[in-house]
């Protein structure tokens, strides 16, 4: 019940039952006046519980005093009484939610949020309670959100600052070597600058990242989205790509089942990160050291209303433990870290974080010992008819 349905049936019952209680008492008065006024000899009678014998007019109306204090009496008892019921009731409906609110602010107060705020009932103060309940809820959430970032924060800054210190190194050294005469040849000195210039790339890849994941945090990726031929825009990202994975000795292989007048809407510097990030992590885990040479496979297929991409290595491939994770922020399968799988370990989640802002999606499978596919799909342009 309300609280105010509560006050207002208090109320009526503090005012109602005293007045129905005086108004039964003079309508016995009245009636026993009246019998008295009609009587002319001595009447013996029974009034209520009283047993009174009236024998003449004056004892009569000694009884009717007597008889009307005895009820003012009794009606006063059950005022007080009523009164008491009432307040306790009321009071009752008000004060288990308060105090229940009491302790719950001085969990929240001491930093304590793992506590559940029961109550029952309909009315204001169960309400409120209920809404007290899903703030500290929803405070509870913030609270582990915020230890979540302030850990990914850590991790980010010693991976960054992991990664940026073996190409500094490497630099560093080099740089040494040629100004101590050690790169005495053209020979060395074209190495050593080669491996300098490599370097830098790295720590720039690496800075690059660091800065497009601020912008994901605060969702400030900037997108330039347009009309894209599918079979020109991949094949130019499968040349450019090849570029680089010949400069490694791995080979590419491209395959496109698309038809030529196939369109979709994205942005083409964002989605050649995507293929970048997923090919840069192929490499990372190629390892292949029994002499096999490493393939990669980029097949772009036509699956209805979408362009599937698919992007597969001959590398180590992924643990079944691990593959549901590794589109997550900093997942790493890489646990000792060494210095020849670098990274931040946010290239996979940037990738799913373009992909799901582009209306696609990405995911992986992947065989130990085999390798690994990774598959994309971006919605095609459809031209819709004018009405």
């Amino acid at each position: 019940m309300k609280l105010k349905n509560r006050i207002i049936v208090g109320f009526l019952m503090v005012i109602l039952v005293p007045l129905l209680l005086f108004a039964a008492a003079l309508f016995g008065i009245s009636e026993a006046q009246h019998r008295n006024a009609s009587g002319n000899e001595t009447v013996q009678e029974a009034v209520y519980d009283y047993d009174i014998t009236i024998s003449d007019n004056g004892s009569s109306q000694a009884r009717i005093q007597i008889m009307t204090k005895d009820l003012f009496f009794t009606a006063f008892i059950i005022l007080i009484f009523t009164s008491v019921s009432v307040g306790l009731w009321i009071y009752r409906s008000v004060a288990t939610p308060l105090v229940k609110l009491r302790k719950a602010t001085q969990n929240i107060k001491d930093g304590n949020l793992d506590f559940v705020l029961d109550v029952e009932g309909t009315d204001e103060f169960a309400e409120l309670c209920r809404d007290f309940e899903e703030m500290r809820r929803r405070l509870k959430e913030s609270a582990e959100e915020k230890v979540l970032l302030d850990k990914e924060n850590k991790e980010l800054i010693s991976n960054i600052s992991h990664d940026l210190k073996t190409p500094i190194t490497a630099v560093k050294g080099y740089v040494e070597g040629i100004m101590d005469g050690v790169a005495d040849t053209p020979e060395k000195m074209d190495r050593y600058v080669r491996t300098i210039y490599n370097k830098t790339n790295e720590m720039d890849h690496l800075i690059n990242e660091l800065t497009f994941y601020s912008k994901i945090d605060t969702n400030r990726i900037p997108y330039t989205f347009s009309k894209l031929n599918v079979e020109d825009y991949f094949s130019d990202c499968a040349e450019e790509v090849g570029l680089e994975l010949e400069t490694r000795g791995i080979q590419l292989c491209y395959a496109n089942y698309v038809d030529k007048d196939v369109l979709v809407i994205a942005d083409g510097e964002q989605i050649r990160r995507v293929i970048h990030n997923i090919i840069s992590n192929a490499i990372k885990y190629m390892d292949k050291q029994n002499g096999m040479k490493g393939i990669i496979q980029i097949r772009v297929k036509d699956v209805g209303d979408f362009v599937q991409v698919e992007i597969e290595d001959n590398g180590k491939g992924i643990a079944a433990k691990d593959l549901p994770y590794i589109f997550d922020r900093f997942y790493r399968t890489d646990v000792s870290r060494n210095s020849s799988k670098g990274g931040s370990g946010i290239g996979l989640s940037i990738v799913r974080k373009i992909l799901e802002d582009h209306g696609g999606k990405v995911w992986a499978t992947s065989k130990e010992g085999i390798g690994t596919i990774m598959y994309f799909v971006l919605r095609k342009y459809q031209e819709v008819p004018m009405q």
